[in-house]
């Protein structure tokens, strides 16, 4: 699929939360709501510098209560809860490393082998499933991008898919967007096509 063609518009402005003790630690956090450590709410106050002069005439957020701490710390006023944003579903990974799980499984790479699945609350989900959500998300936001910025207030992953999706790219390419806790990227268009206007900006 290639990317659509977009008239004059705002961005979205994409902000991962901040950071909370499973992401520090590597641990894979789907649907478990662990909320921001002390850092993570440093990391979320000082987004309003980045945001100066950025008009943003709505913002959608996670259920997640660390990223809807995150916009609140951040200054902005969170107008849809999006159940589309929660981070992937990682199923029986849930609350595990990276190298725990290669233990079991060595050479597992999240983009290529994906998850098993969990227990009821945590049943796991591709990658085209995310991707999926996302399409939903932009299909949302982009008649808002006529007004001005829209902010979208998430997860790691499923940020990283959504910019594969906006840029017209298969979900699994959101490997090559890496997103650190507390930051900002900004998604626009060029010449009528979309683009990456700024990635990955730390918050200090």
């Amino acid at each position: 699929m290639g990317p659509s063609t977009v008239g004059p518009m705002g961005e979205l402005i994409v902000l991962r939360h901040g950071e909370t003790e499973w992401s520090r630690g590597g641990r894979h956090t789907g649907r478990t709501d662990v909320p921001l450590t002390p850092r993570g709410e440093d990391q979320a106050r000082s987004l309003p510098s980045l945001l100066e002069g950025r008009r943003v005439v709505r913002t959608l957020s996670s259920p997640a209560e660390r990223a809807r701490r995150t916009a609140e710390l951040a200054g902005l006023r969170v107008d849809d809860v999006d159940p589309d944003l929660w981070e992937w579903d990682y199923g029986g990974y849930e609350g595990i490393t990276s190298a725990e799980i290669r233990e079991e499984r060595p050479g597992w790479f999240l983009w290529d082998d994906g998850v098993i699945a969990g227990d009821a609350g945590h049943p796991g989900e591709s990658v085209r499933q995310v991707g999926e959500r996302a399409d939903a998300v932009l299909e949302r936001a982009r008649p808002l991008l006529a007004d001005g910025n829209v902010a979208l207030v998430a997860h790691g992953h499923v940020l990283r898919v959504l910019t594969a999706r906006w840029l017209g790219l298969e979900p699994a390419l959101g490997r090559l967007f890496a997103l650190d806790t507390g930051t900002l990227s900004t998604l626009g268009a060029e010449h009528g096509r979309p683009v990456i206007t700024s990635w990955n900006v730390p918050s200090r």
